[in-house]
């Protein structure tokens, strides 16, 4: 099965003039255009392709690498505002596209946002999402204190700042206990200090006790 947002391992099946048709053991096959074929590619080779919807709405494979992938985070900029919505740089040739029903606050050309990439499966097109929370998941979590972990940097409170931990999770660092600077969107390393019985976890920047 070919999967829309994520990067998919598939087969060279033939050429055609407007480029490579790719496959899977499933039977399932996808365009490679031209501009996006590598040098040395030949029939049989095996590809990484990101799979996303062109600007028709068609399923197709690239071999770039976008900002942001399936139920994934990014801070990504906002390049124009439509009546329909806004549209964010992910770093492919179509932007990204933000509905307003996903936006916590009307969004403003130039600014940056942290979204969620999503599949909207009503129309099966992939669209992003400032409504992050909804996207975490506290209510199993798979971490352990002490353990080292990814944060992204998200909103800034009165306590201290809401991080997204590995990209799954929504967490807490403590204002007293951040002596660095930090930035909206920005990723550092952290670790686990203390998971509560409400599932709110709180993180810290440095390990704990003797370790650090």
């Amino acid at each position: 099965m070919i999967n829309l947002g994520e990067y998919n391992s598939l087969a060279v099946l033939r050429r055609m003039e407007q480029g490579f048709y790719l496959g899977d053991d499933s039977g399932e096959s996808v365009l490679l255009p031209n501009r996006y074929i590598p040098e040395d590619a030949s029939i049989g080779d095996t590809l990484s392709v990101f799979i996303y919807n062109d600007s028709e709405d068609r399923i197709i494979a690239t071999t770039l690498h976008p900002k942001i992938t399936l139920n994934k985070f990014a801070c990504l900029k906002v390049v124009i505002v439509t009546d329909h919505g806004a549209f964010m740089d992910w770093g492919l040739a179509k932007d990204i596209f933000v509905p307003f029903r996903e936006q916590v606050k009307k969004m403003e050309e130039g600014d940056t946002y942290i979204v969620c990439l999503y599949l909207d499966e009503a129309t099966n097109r992939l669209a992003a999402s400032s409504k992050v929370n909804k996207f975490l998941k506290n209510e199993t979590i798979e971490v352990k204190e002490k353990e080292e972990v990814e944060l992204l940097i998200a909103e800034i409170t009165d306590i201290g700042i809401n991080v997204i931990i590995n990209d799954r999770y929504k967490g807490i660092l403590y204002q007293d206990e951040i002596f660095q600077t930090l930035n909206y969107g920005e990723r550092v390393k952290g670790y686990i200090k203390k998971i509560r019985e409400d599932n709110k976890i709180d993180v810290s920047l440095q390990k704990s006790g003797y370790e650090n």
